[in-house]
């Protein structure tokens, strides 16, 4: 058995780190870099793909709604046009910098409320699907299992990699719980083991409820900029190992 696990990093912006990006890129085997609106600068950009190719893992663009303040984390509405270009700006925004690292961005998944929405909104979701079908139609439309993301990148014809995540519970109908809900974030490394050894294992999520639900992934994420990232990250890395669970980057996932 193997999986891909992946982290949000990159997320500083000039003087200003969030998160420990050197530790996780020595857990994770793909990465989702900021791309210049929630988070990021050039200067990021180009040192996370210079480490992340250093470590031998793919790379990833993490476009967000242009929201510093908010670190991408508040909903913004705007026409499906007007984010299909947003998203596609910070694809070209990462490419060039990942150029020079001599590496080639892998795939795509949306931040914050971006991929909230997108979940759920399928205009949005085709929007960052065309965009990616437009900046470079090899990179994996990286999608929440059963989301509307999902349902686009087939409709689009676009490679497909479906994500669940590490250290978020789920609510009953499979997207992820709020994080305005106390205790959504996962902060408990042997709990955070458990659940993701047996997400795998059994090829299903288990929701907040107790609701049993056959899932298919390939993809596992951990949010890089929460305290107890490093640990739970670790923690899930070494336990999945020991379970003879192969960790692989992306591209090497989905060539099986």
């Amino acid at each position: 058995m193997r999986i891909n696990i992946n982290a949000d990093m990159g997320e500083g912006y000039g003087h200003y780190d969030i998160g420990d990006d050197d530790a996780i890129l020595k857990i994770v085997k793909s990465v989702n870099v900021a791309c210049g609106q929630h988070a990021g600068d050039p200067t990021v950009m180009r040192r996370v793909c210079l480490a992340a190719q250093a470590n031998g893992v793919s790379i990833g663009a993490h476009p967000g709604f242009n929201d510093v303040w908010g670190f991408g984390r508040r909903q913004i509405r705007m026409s499906a046009s007007d984010l299909e270009y947003l998203v596609a700006y910070q694809l070209g925004a990462l490419a060039a910098m990942a150029a020079y690292a001599g590496a080639k961005v892998t795939h795509v998944k949306p931040h914050g409320a971006l991929n909230n929405m997108a979940a759920v909104d399928a205009d949005y979701a085709l929007a960052i699907g065309r965009a990616i079908r437009t900046v470079d139609p090899s990179l994996y439309y990286l999608a929440l299992s059963h989301s509307e993301m999902e349902k686009a990148a087939l409709k689009l014809d676009l490679p497909l990699a479906r994500e669940a995540f590490i250290d978020r519970h789920y609510d009953d109908d499979g997207n992820l719980q709020s994080r305005t809900i106390a205790g959504s974030v996962i902060k408990d490394p042997q709990l955070a083991i458990a659940r993701t050894i047996r997400m795998i294992e059994d090829g299903e999520i288990i929701s907040v409820n107790g609701k049993r639900m056959p899932t298919r992934f390939d993809s596992l994420c951990i949010h890089g900029d929460e305290p107890t990232a490093i640990a739970v990250a670790a923690a899930v890395r070494q336990g999945v190992e020991a379970a003879g669970i192969k960790v692989v980057t992306l591209p090497e996932m989905m060539a099986g």
